[in-house]
């Protein structure tokens, strides 16, 4: 066990300091996840009741700055409208202060966006901090893919851990029932600690031995979505798109577990995977800008949808899609993921949106990779 896991382990089972909490990050699913934490804060003793949360400083059309909003109304007016976050929660524009004296650090923003983020706070935290991610997405670089988690993990030194789950940000604010995973690498009692952080009577939380596996789940449903919404966009009908979501389940099951050997087959029966792919394939940002996109024959860019449809929020799929096909490229696996590899060719008008169905001449050779890696 590394050196700053052993102090995370003394530290957490032998805490006399309440816990200082601060969320880097102020989207739609930012905000509900501070609506969460905040609202536990007020009731456990081990815990400030104050949650800071970092704003990407943003100017409103009525010329208010956005953290200010936030902290005049109680809500984020532009991200997540209509809904109180809790009044003791602090919008904070300044990275660095508003992660001053958090041993608690919850990372919630756009994937593409982390690097620039750590390397601003190499220095700037706890040396006692703990982290967890509920971002999706990967960074890919040359020696490899890299999951958030361990990017966070390797430029900061701290250990991570990942929420993910069946998800969307809207029926959470509003109360309705969900859950979500949290994963976890070592210690059990830093994941029970976020446990107790997260859940809710209307949010149920749980934790598995398995970063990667949650994480990988939450990354990768959302390719799958893309092509759920161009299979609703093409008007396929349901047997189609309930062949699309199995086909898509099998890919993150193999392409997850040829990446780290140490994933689960039990983590895709959690929150974070059947479930997340489900309600992500049927509701979600995702499988709505897909369904334009095939609506329109693909005459209209990703690019466009998304600053058209999400209001100030990124899409992840297609970046995903496009990281994911340069692992597959480099590493030769193109031929043996072809939803995948579909998914990102159409995505860049490569490939018509009707291309989404055509598998045929690719399976042979997805039972071979079944076969040697011993998936089911």
């Amino acid at each position: 066990m590394a050196p700053f896991l052993e102090s995370q382990q003394m530290k957490v089972n032998g805490e006399t300091e309440k816990c200082r909490v601060t969320v880097v990050g102020s989207g739609n699913w930012g905000s509900v996840a501070a609506k969460l934490i905040a609202s536990n804060t007020l009731k456990l003793s081990s815990f400030h009741d104050e949650v800071r949360m970092w704003v990407f400083e943003e100017v409103l059309p009525s010329g208010e700055k956005l953290s200010e909003a936030i902290n005049k109304n109680n809500e984020n007016v532009k991200y997540l409208p209509g809904i109180k976050l809790g009044t003791n929660v602090v919008a904070d524009p300044d990275l660095e202060h508003a992660v001053q004296d958090a041993n608690m650090l919850v990372f919630v923003t756009p994937h593409q966006f982390m690097e620039g983020i750590c390397r601003r706070l190499v220095g700037m935290i706890r040396e006692d901090a703990q982290a967890i991610s509920l971002i999706k997405g990967m960074e890919v670089k040359m020696e490899g893919p890299c999951m958030i988690s361990s990017l966070i993990t390797e430029q900061l030194g701290i250990n991570c851990c990942v929420l993910m789950g069946a998800n969307i940000a809207n029926e959470i604010a509003v109360e309705k029932f969900s859950e979500a995973t949290v994963g976890y690498r070592e210690i059990r009692d830093i994941a029970e600690k976020w446990v107790q952080l997260f859940s809710t009577p209307y949010f149920m939380v749980s934790a598995v031995q398995d970063v990667e596996g949650v994480e990988l789940c939450g990354t990768l449903k959302n390719v799958v979505a893309i092509a759920a919404g161009i299979v609703d966009g093409l008007e396929m009908g349901n047997n189609t798109k309930a062949a699309i979501m199995r086909i898509g389940l099998r890919e993150m099951k193999a392409f997850s577990k040829l990446l780290f050997s140490s994933v689960k087959d039990s983590t895709f029966f959690e929150s974070c995977g059947v479930a997340d792919l489900i309600t992500t394939c049927l509701g979600g940002r995702n499988r709505k800008c897909a369904e334009a996109f095939a609506r329109n024959g693909g005459k209209r860019s990703f690019d466009e949808l998304e600053a058209e449809m999400l209001q100030g929020q990124k899409l992840q799929g297609v970046s995903t899609a496009k990281e994911v096909y340069e692992v597959l490229s480099h590493r030769g696996w193109l031929e043996l993921f072809p939803l995948f590899t579909i998914v990102h060719e159409i995505s860049i008008g490569r490939r018509p949106p009707s291309a989404i169905v055509e598998f045929s001449e690719l399976k042979p050779k997805f039972s071979i990779l079944e076969s040697a890696a011993q998936f089911y």
